[in-house]
């Protein structure tokens, strides 16, 4: 057995250790978790739109199937790539929201007022996260091309 037979047979022995760590399957749960709770309370949700985007609670249910589909989707090895892209789209389209929550009066109407200045501090805390949240998916939507490379090289 060469050196190169050796570290390709330990590369495969890893593979699946690897796999097993993976954190897709909290990131899939997570985002199930969150798409259901769009069908909850779709009216707080709806808050959170901009008023300049149609239909509120029309988006709150779409936003909420996607999360829902690409959650299940992102836990799958097979759908994972497709579905971390779709996290990544889905983050950037439902960004203005966050800013429009951050930075309206909104959370007034939606949290006791003790609880609206903890409220305003995590939705801005939230502005910079969802870039963190974007990162976490492409690792999985890029994951799969760096695999794909090496299988084919």
């Amino acid at each position: 057995m060469t050196d190169a037979d050796r570290t390709r047979a330990e590369t495969e022995a890893d593979a699946p250790v690897e796999a097993e760590r993976s954190l897709a399957p909290l990131m899939g749960a997570t985002y199930v978790v969150a798409g259901i709770a769009h069908f909850l309370i779709p009216e707080r949700f709806a808050e959170a739109v901009p008023p300049s985007f149609p239909r509120p609670v029309g988006l709150v249910y779409l936003s909420g199937v996607a999360e829902i589909l690409l959650g299940i989707g992102v836990a799958i090895p097979r759908t994972r790539r497709v579905s971390a892209w779709g996290i990544v789209a889905l983050l950037v389209a439902v960004f203005p929201a966050n800013v429009h929550l951050a930075r309206s009066e909104t959370l007034n109407d939606l949290v006791p007022e003790p609880l609206v200045a903890p409220a305003r501090l995590a939705a801005l805390v939230r502005l910079p996260f969802q870039g963190v949240l974007i990162g976490w998916a492409l690792r999985y939507a890029r994951a799969d091309e760096a695999e794909s490379t090496a299988a084919a090289a």
